[in-house]
């Protein structure tokens, strides 16, 4: 493992920790539909261009029958960006050095009435420190009550560490979220943060606080949606709405995330990065 320092360790623990307590309770609501279906994990690691050991993460990957692909990946990794592409990472301009850890999760549901999710939270240092991410719900047939719910929790944390957290991170979800030449959004949205400066010790923890909150919410909201719609029928025609929206879901993360594009720029395990893509989808 690359070396690390207090606050990369403290990071890296977190997100390790928030990734045990999320596998922890969409194992449990497996158990409840009657399935045993847990999570696989590999662990992969990174040499860096250099040749100097690059870090590493654990893919976390499970299918079962209410979640029907579901990964939550985490990562902690550092060295050098290769050519040109450190000049479009925040602070990496001049200086190509760069250490990252986060944790990454996408589930696709079986039943098309629950909605698929996505969540991510990292901590990234250049020459310059912070914390970025954020979650946003994808539901194939949307709830307005879900909709409602969803944002209203990640309302609540952004609101107890400043009152313009949560307007400011909306509108960047719904501007970062949307797929161009479709015109449409992902999904209805969430919060989006990146580039949270956190260079002072002050800074940092509360940053990391905010960070950890936003991590709170989701393993709060999200488990209490699956259980409100998995038991839910669903017809043929609701199933091809899914794989249909899944098909715009694809589109977004092959084209326009910047994760995706960190993780194959950074030299990350290929299928850990790709662990979001849906099992199934359609294009008409």
């Amino acid at each position: 493992m690359i070396p690390l320092d207090p606050q990369q360790a403290r990071a890296r623990a977190w997100f390790e920790e928030l990734r045990d307590s999320i596998c922890a309770e969409f194992e449990a609501i497996e158990r409840e539909a009657g399935s045993d279906a847990a999570f696989d994990y590999l662990a992969w690691d990174r040499a860096d261009p250099s040749g100097a050991p690059g870090g590493g993460g654990v893919r976390g990957v499970m299918k079962g029958k209410v979640f029907e692909k579901v990964g939550v990946n985490v990562s902690t990794v550092g060295g050098t960006f290769e050519g040109e592409f450190g000049k479009t990472i925040h602070g990496a301009g001049e200086d190509p050095r760069f250490f990252a850890t986060g944790i990454s999760l996408v589930a696709h549901m079986a039943n098309p009435h629950v909605p698929a999710v996505h969540m991510n939270t990292r901590f990234l240092v250049t020459t310059k420190r912070w914390f970025g991410g954020g979650a946003d719900l994808n539901p194939p047939l949307p709830y307005d009550a879900d909709t409602a719910d969803f944002h209203a929790r990640l309302k609540a944390a952004c609101d107890a560490h400043d009152p313009d957290h949560y307007p400011r991170f909306k509108q960047w979800a719904d501007d970062y979220f949307y797929i161009p030449h479709r015109q449409v959004h992902r999904g209805v949205g969430g919060i989006f943060y990146d580039h949270l400066e956190s260079d002072g010790a002050a800074a940092w923890e509360a940053n990391f606080a905010f960070t950890q909150d936003v991590g709170r919410a989701f393993l709060d909201i999200f488990p209490a949606l699956v259980r409100r719609r998995m038991a839910t029928p669903f017809s043929d025609a609701d199933k091809a709405q899914q794989l249909e929206w899944r098909g715009r879901y694809a589109e977004f993360n092959l084209v326009y995330d910047r994760g995706t594009l960190f993780g194959l720029k950074t030299g990350g395990n290929i299928d850990a990065i790709l662990m979001s893509l849906p099992p199934l989808a359609t294009w008409s």
